[in-house]
């Protein structure tokens, strides 16, 4: 086929086009004059009102327990050995530098929770441990120097003190009603890049024997949880302070959706000794708990408790009738889960008080008045119940 040819049979086809568009223009007139005038129908849709609450968001948790988290900003003098060289007399006779040690400062970073209007303010202890100087950032924008009421190592958990008015306490929850599945929300200053909220799911509640603190009872999230955020709180979905974010598993610094807040329950405790005493005053029995192997518990019939592995002698528990080998069921009624919530239990008791030990012993349950005695401030001691 040749060029000529494509254009003659363009042509014909472009003319047939025009006659039909032709045609159909009248015959659409025609047809438009017979039909009657279409109109609109309206859709039968159900829309929202506008600022309908989302059901599914967590913005209104958000709101309430933001106002309460507080950034915190430590400074620590450092005295760095200088180069020794710097030490020479001749050295120093001709450049001039003196010598001693260097000064430097190191600054680090946290979060803190806001727990009442008189400026009290929880966070962990290894946040402001050995800081010279401590600096708090409100929600508002506010900056003010804090000081130290009190410490307690043995859960990581401080309590500072702010001189403010018109504060943002946070509403306090209650962690021995959580689920594992629960949501939750991390509030904290990840990194310094400013205050962050993550959400979650409780995924584990009583965590122990990780060798973070010298007591632990955590409760264990994957909201993600990063370095800064040590201090800031864990909130349900309600917003109420559940616990204070404290650590996190991680190989490289990063989050890996496994972190660990300290229980409210436990908190609360702290800080009403600290804010009250100064520091804190635990029970201690002088018993050494472990956890019962899985084929010694099923043949015991046995779904928690706690052996004794040792016992200090002339310890309060040691005086009540424990001993070596006995199995650790019950404290005043409360079933002992395992040797890390003996710990906890023991160390929630009150020096001086008499408490209830219900044990088994050769198979037959017993049940001893124990004295409770003050927890040593030995390390060594400290790992007796």
């Amino acid at each position: 086929m040749s060029w000529h040819q494509i254009k003659a049979g363009s042509l014909r086809a472009t003319l047939g086009w025009v006659l039909a568009a032709v045609f159909g223009a009248v015959l659409g007139l025609g047809l438009r004059d017979a039909l009657p005038e279409a109109r609109a129908v309206p859709l039968n849709l159900q829309e929202a009102p506008a600022g309908a609450q989302r059901s599914q968001s967590m913005a209104p948790a958000a709101r309430r327990a933001q106002p309460s988290v507080v950034n915190i900003y430590t400074s620590k003098e450092l005295r760095m050995p200088r180069n020794p060289l710097f030490d020479d007399p001749v050295f120093r006779h001709f450049f001039g530098v003196p010598g001693g040690a260097e000064s430097q400062v190191q600054n680090s970073l946290g979060s803190g929770v806001i727990a009442d209007a008189d400026g009290h303010i929880l966070t962990n202890n290894h946040v402001v441990e050995a800081a010279d100087q401590i600096e708090v950032a409100l929600n508002d924008g506010r900056r003010m120097v804090a000081k130290v009421v009190g410490t307690d190592p043995e859960t990581d958990l401080a309590v500072l003190k702010i001189d403010a008015h018109n504060l943002n306490p946070i509403t306090w929850g209650h962690a021995d009603t959580l689920q594992i599945g629960d949501f939750v929300l991390a509030i904290g200053n990840p990194f310094g890049v400013g205050q962050t909220v993550t959400m979650g799911i409780v995924s584990a509640l009583g965590r122990s024997n990780l060798g973070i603190n010298v007591l632990e009872s955590f409760i264990q999230t994957d909201a993600a949880i990063n370095p800064g955020n040590s201090g800031g709180a864990l909130v349900d979905a309600n917003g109420y302070l559940i616990g204070i974010n404290s650590a996190i598993y991680s190989k490289g610094g990063g989050s890996l959706g496994i972190g660990f807040a300290i229980p409210e329950s436990i908190v609360r405790q702290v800080m009403e000794q600290i804010i009250q005493h100064g520091s804190v005053a635990r029970g201690w029995l002088g018993i050494e708990p472990q956890d019962i192997p899985n084929d010694a518990a099923t043949a015991l019939g046995l779904k928690g408790g706690a052996f004794v592995a040792a016992l200090l002698r002339g310890s309060p528990g040691d005086r009540a009738g424990v001993r070596p080998g006995d199995i650790l069921l019950a404290l005043n009624g409360v079933p002992i889960q395992s040797a890390g919530n003996a710990l906890a239990q023991f160390a929630n008791t009150h020096p001086g008080q008499t408490i209830h030990l219900r044990l088994l012993r050769n198979q037959k349950e017993i049940t001893l008045d124990v004295h409770v005695g003050k927890r040593p401030r030995d390390p060594e001691l400290q790992q007796l119940g």
